[in-house]
């Protein structure tokens, strides 16, 4: 008795040469936009600037980065060839989990900020109590 097991595929990529103008396509546009990313990070720190152009360049570098990352999952993780609503069920939680961060980030700030301009002096004077 010979068992004969089959591979079982959903996904199957077009062999021959679209295969290959996809792959050299997106190592010329990953390696363009890493290349301007590394040009801008040097000359932010090559340069004196003002920070506020500094600050403007480490933005745009953020950008960019996130831009390869989507394309990197639409191409790489097949995304990009899925129905909207699934695109929406994995970018929207994305986004959520992004702004959650951040709230943190922002609120850490501000108790730092508060727990370094503290004066316990002013508690004395506004509550009486006396200093020990």
């Amino acid at each position: 008795m010979e068992h004969s097991v089959q591979e079982v595929t959903f996904h199957h990529e077009a062999g021959g040469s679209e295969f290959v103008k996809k792959i050299i396509k997106t190592t010329i546009i990953l390696s363009v936009i890493t290349i301007i990313e590394l040009g801008m990070g040097l000359t932010m720190y090559a340069f004196p600037m003002a920070a506020g152009l500094k600050l403007f360049l480490k933005g745009v570098i953020v950008i960019l980065s996130l831009l390869k990352a989507f394309y990197i999952v639409g191409v790489f993780m097949h995304l990009g060839d899925e129905i909207k609503n699934l695109i929406m069920t994995i970018v929207v939680p994305l986004m959520l989990f992004i702004w959650f961060i951040a709230a943190f980030l922002w609120d850490g700030n501000s108790w730092k900020v508060l727990r370094n301009t503290y004066n316990p002096h002013t508690v004395e004077v506004h509550t009486g109590g006396e200093k020990h």
